[in-house]
């Protein structure tokens, strides 16, 4: 019963520290293992096989009449069913895309304010929404534009800078 107690408790501890030190032991082996540990090999994988073959283990010894064999063969279906659960569970989650980073092309079309006024000939500030989160970018105009009014982005030159005109209400 002990060294099946002490097999969950391993995975347990297992699982922490692969939790802790995500990575870390692809690197030990600086690439000799390159994709070994991403998929059925991982170390999350293995403490669940190794935790599940323990706990389960001594549930089976220690409720019924079978011996450490049938514990065993128990605790080993149940480790690789714990095992496979886990694999497809962390390849469901790292399959979780998100969409592309937003680029400065997609502020054109979208609606602000300005910031801070903007003159004849040079820069002011507007706050726009990109990806929904409120930035501030240098901008032109035209004509000069005063803090608080209304712009639609005509162009976006570079990262930091667009190119606005007033709304016309």
């Amino acid at each position: 019963m002990g060294l099946f107690l002490g097999l969950g408790m391993a995975g347990i501890v297992l699982l922490a520290v692969s939790l802790v030190l995500d990575g870390v032991l692809e690197g030990v082996f600086d690439g000799a293992l390159d994709g070994l540990f991403d998929g059925w090999l991982s170390l999350p994988v293995i403490a669940g096989f190794v935790s599940m073959l323990g706990f389960t283990g001594a549930i089976v010894l220690g409720s019924t009449g079978l011996g450490p064999g049938a514990a065993t063969t128990a605790g080993a279906v149940a480790g690789a069913g714990a095992g496979w659960l886990t694999w497809r569970l962390s390849r469901a989650l790292m399959r979780d895309g998100g969409g592309d980073a937003p680029h400065q092309d997609d502020l054109v079309g979208s609606a602000g304010t300005v910031v801070t006024a903007i003159p004849p000939s040079g820069y002011g500030e507007v706050l726009l929404r990109l990806a929904g989160q409120p930035v501030k970018y240098a901008a032109t105009a035209d004509g000069p534009l005063e803090r608080g009014a209304e712009v639609w982005v005509t162009a976006a030159p570079s990262a930091t800078s667009v190119r606005v005109r007033a709304v016309e209400r």
